[in-house]
């Protein structure tokens, strides 16, 4: 497979060196949909993301999964779960791998945990309704 990125002086780091470049949140009007943009560096084999807003109570008012990410410039809208509140919210995401190795009894059973190469959090506030 080839992988052709915009940048030509942008070497395509292996697994464990691959990080989050950039993270950011911007709240729709309506604040029960922010806008994220992720950017990662470029990679050599497909990274897993995990991103996890957490809302002022620290209960997690929504969650996104990307698996096997074939670009690293992401940008997508998110739904809270939990009616917005006023206050301070936090976005963790966690870039990950996962080794291909199957137990062969149960197929759908991964012999080795995820390995997190990077994480980044930020925090962010959702307007006053009115």
């Amino acid at each position: 497979m080839d992988i052709f990125f915009q940048d030509p002086t942008e070497i395509p780091l292996p697994p464990e060196k691959v990080q989050i470049r950039e993270l950011s949140v911007d709240p729709y009007p309506d604040v029960q949909r922010l806008r994220v943009y992720l950017e990662v560096d470029p990679f050599q084999r497909s990274p897993n993301l995990d991103l996890i807003i957490s809302n002022p109570l620290e209960r997690e008012a929504a969650r996104v999964n990307i698996i096997g990410s074939v670009t690293r410039k992401m940008e997508f809208t998110v739904h809270l779960r939990l009616p917005a509140s006023e206050g301070d919210y936090t976005l963790r995401a966690f870039l990950y791998y996962v080794d291909q190795e199957f137990d062969e009894v149960n197929p759908e059973t991964l012999l080795k945990d995820p390995i997190i190469v990077d994480q980044a959090s930020i925090e962010f506030s959702l307007p006053v309704s009115e």
